[in-house]
């Protein structure tokens, strides 16, 4: 008689964490639906809405210590839908269809850089530095392209100027995500720890600068976070020259 132990792997998932995926990725196809509506401004506002439920499911995940490997790929599923599907057929629908092929084009790489990035980022998980991101986060990248139709459609800029615009932003978001430009991930910061005055001063007047202007704040500030890249690459092979010099 075999006395051994058939150890039954547990079934079933952890219900918390899923849910905000499944909600980060309803917002992204309520962008598109809300696109498709010609309800462009309620679409950027969702692919926000879905950053910001990205970002809960895995501090949930981790609060609640219920990290599975089925989260992390459903989570990729729903970055790929939320950021990388929504903002390219958003931008398409907004202004690119006008531009034929070309805004055709413009969109898919920005879609198709989306799903290189998040391969990618699956594939590094255990080897990458956790200071830095390699390439653009999709996010950030679907942050730039619904802050700029926010805040164009929020002032009514002229549409034939910004399809050009448009254009370039699309092409270069999509190319920073598959790109080897480093981005900080601020997982260093440590925000259990006490920080001095000043510095709870400055988060709260940012924090009412981005609230009493979003559209304008937010483009702003992930247009920064994107060029941020280019310059820490540039200064981080600065200083290994200068290394090796010495």
């Amino acid at each position: 008689m075999n006395n051994k132990v058939i150890q039954k792997r547990p079934r079933g998932i952890y219900l918390l964490p899923n849910l905000f995926t499944t909600a980060a990725m309803f917002a992204g196809f309520y962008a598109m639906t809300a696109a498709i509506n010609g309800r462009f401004e309620t679409a950027a506002i969702a692919i926000f809405v879905a950053m910001i439920l990205d970002g809960l499911d895995g501090r949930v995940a981790r609060l609640t210590n219920t990290q599975s490997e089925f989260g992390a790929q459903y989570d990729s599923l729903s970055d790929m839908v939320s950021f990388g599907v929504a903002p390219g057929l958003v931008m398409y629908l907004w202004v690119l269809s006008s531009m034929g092929a070309l805004g055709l084009f413009a969109a898919f790489v920005h879609t198709a850089g989306g799903a290189l990035r998040l391969a990618r980022f699956n594939t590094q998980l255990t080897t990458a530095d956790k200071r830095y991101f390699q390439g653009l986060p999709s996010p950030a990248a679907a942050a730039i392209l619904a802050g700029f139709i926010w805040i164009s459609d929020e002032y009514q800029y002229d549409m034939q100027f910004l399809r050009y615009i448009a254009l370039i932003l699309t092409v270069s978001t999509g190319l920073l995500m598959v790109s080897n430009f480093r981005y900080s991930s601020f997982k260093d910061i440590d925000l259990k720890g006490k920080v001095p005055f000043f510095v709870a001063i400055s988060v709260m007047l940012g924090t009412a600068f981005v609230m009493a202007q979003p559209e304008t704040m937010l483009f702003l500030l992930f247009l920064g976070y994107a060029i941020s890249g280019p310059l820490i690459t540039l200064v981080m092979r600065k200083r290994k020259r200068q290394t090796r010099n010495t």
